[in-house]
């Protein structure tokens, strides 16, 4: 990652992901008043004065805790603190300095990190006086602020580019293959990322619904960029019952929006689900290259042709999309998963392909004379061109003389000879039809 890195840490509830939320300008972090329900680092782009940093929500700390979630959560909050540039600790301004608050901060001493002491919920000059024990945390000044009601928000913004040295301020030109881990809780996503990440970015745990939050991690591979998004793990609408679990199924679904291509991860000894086959839909209807990842195949008992069999069973079913290549991999062994990256970049690229107009149409010409288009009471279908008008996915307009007449079964007849032409592997094709006159719909 090129740019700066600030991370956001503190014990819970001090207003963390409120502030995060504030800076980006989004609804990013889970904002609620339970302490703790930001359980993973959230990374997002900021921009102030001109300069961007990323900047890092983290999971409230929690020093004495010996839960696992807990203990996971700090543990995630020292990763944040090691990338960082610069660290703001942020306290509750109006409750003063609590034991919690003074080990966080013996914490960030030992990290030789530039730390600035942030005093959070500080709308009114009244509560300047309760400042002053924080001082004995020997973090230097407090700045005080109020992220609810952004109060103080700019000198603070303006401190932190002043800690960072500008060399450190790199502008980054080519776009990343942005990849989303999708599917149901607890079908190996998390352990997925950390396997191909080597190191342990995302909460892993026997817990279903651990990650409740979408997390961007960047890497490099090859030479390439990628931006790899863990969502939370969606699960059918009546089992939705906290707040906070809407909320990470509306990230989750988020997350596909904004992806170059979704792993749609399978559990190997469940195989396709009805609910896998709903959120897989989503990124089928979004347009986003799709790989279908069957994941825990070690624990599969195999047999002769066990692979090639599934992946007929599994395309069977999702003939609407039969284009999204099958893989199977074992996070916990670490097998088959660089792969997986591999095929998403030559799906990325597929998604991102145009084709020439005259290669087009000279192969819709002779799918046309291999196969007559159908006709309607005496008047048949005619195409009379065809250009690709749009990519991420591929968009192609016809140009015919009746809408009407060009039938589902045809419409799939030449998607299948323009992915036999050109491959298109991982990504949904688009067609538009248009009668003679009217404007492409680009």
């Amino acid at each position: 990652m090129s740019k700066p890195i600030v991370a956001v840490v503190g014990r819970p509830n001090v207003g963390k992901s409120t502030f995060f939320n504030k800076i980006i300008g989004k609804r990013l972090s889970i904002v609620e008043d339970t302490p703790g329900v930001t359980r993973d680092r959230i990374v997002a782009e900021a921009e102030w004065s001109g300069r961007t940093f990323m900047l890092i929500d983290t999971g409230g700390i929690e020093p004495d805790s010996e839960e696992v979630i807990p203990a996971q959560m700090r543990a995630q909050a020292e990763i944040a603190m090691d990338m960082a540039d610069v660290i703001l600790f942020l306290v509750d301004g109006r409750e003063g300095l609590t034991t919690s608050d003074r080990d966080v901060a013996e914490l960030l001493r030992r990290k030789n990190k530039e730390v600035i002491l942030v005093a959070n919920k500080v709308d009114n000059p009244k509560f300047y006086g309760d400042l002053f024990d924080l001082y004995e945390l020997g973090l230097g000044t407090p700045f005080p602020i109020s992220s609810l009601n952004m109060l103080g928000l700019g000198d603070l913004l303006d401190e932190i580019l002043a800690r960072i040295p500008k060399d450190h301020f790199e502008e980054e030109d080519d776009e990343d293959v942005k990849i989303a881990v999708i599917g149901k809780p607890n079908v190996g996503k998390s352990s997925i990322v950390n396997a191909l990440l080597g190191e342990e970015r995302v909460i892993v745990s026997d817990i279903a619904g651990t990650t409740r939050d979408s997390i961007d991690t960047p890497f490099e591979h090859e030479g390439t960029r990628y931006t790899l998004i863990d969502t939370a793990g969606i699960r059918r609408r009546t089992k939705v019952t906290e707040d906070i679990e809407k909320y990470s199924v509306v990230r989750a679904i988020a997350a596909i929006e904004r992806c170059d291509v979704a792993l749609m991860v399978l559990d190997a000894q469940e195989g396709l689900t009805e609910q896998d086959k709903k959120i897989v839909g989503m990124a089928h209807e979004a347009g986003k290259g799709i790989i279908i990842v069957v994941n825990k195949w070690d624990l599969v008992k195999k047999e002769t042709n066990t692979m090639r069999d599934m992946t007929r069973k599994i395309k069977g079913e999702l003939q609407f999309m039969d284009y999204a290549p099958v893989m199977f991999t074992s996070a916990l062994k670490g097998q088959r998963l660089l792969p997986v990256i591999e095929k998403a970049k030559a799906v990325a690229e597929n998604r991102a392909m145009r084709v020439s107009t005259g290669q087009l149409n000279a192969l819709i010409a002779d799918a046309v004379m291999m196969n007559n288009p159908p006709s309607d009471k005496g008047k048949r279908l005619k195409i009379y061109y065809c250009t690709q008008v749009g990519v991420k996915p591929p968009l192609f307009s016809f140009q015919l003389n009746k809408r009407d007449l060009m039938h589902f079964s045809y419409s799939r007849y030449l998607e299948n000879k323009i992915r036999e032409g050109y491959g298109f592997e991982g990504t949904s094709i688009k067609f538009v039809f248009r009668e003679k006159g009217e404007k492409a719909d680009e």
